[in-house]
């Protein structure tokens, strides 16, 4: 028998964290960084960067 997923629990973002990634966003941290920091899911951050209008990562 195959092993199941573990399934994880979706977080709300909290004014904070709406804060926190604005700041990444200005200062163009990398997203790996800002996964580790947060413990979120890449996909996750991207998605609310992108609901909030913010870039996130470094651009060139």
């Amino acid at each position: 028998m195959a092993k199941q997923a573990k399934k994880i629990a979706p977080r709300e973002y909290t004014r904070a964290d709406v804060k926190e990634l604005r700041a990444h966003s200005k200062a163009k941290t990398p997203i790996a960084k800002i996964v580790k920091q947060t413990k979120r899911t890449e996909g996750s951050l991207r998605q609310k960067a992108r609901r909030l209008g913010i870039r996130l990562g470094h651009r060139r």
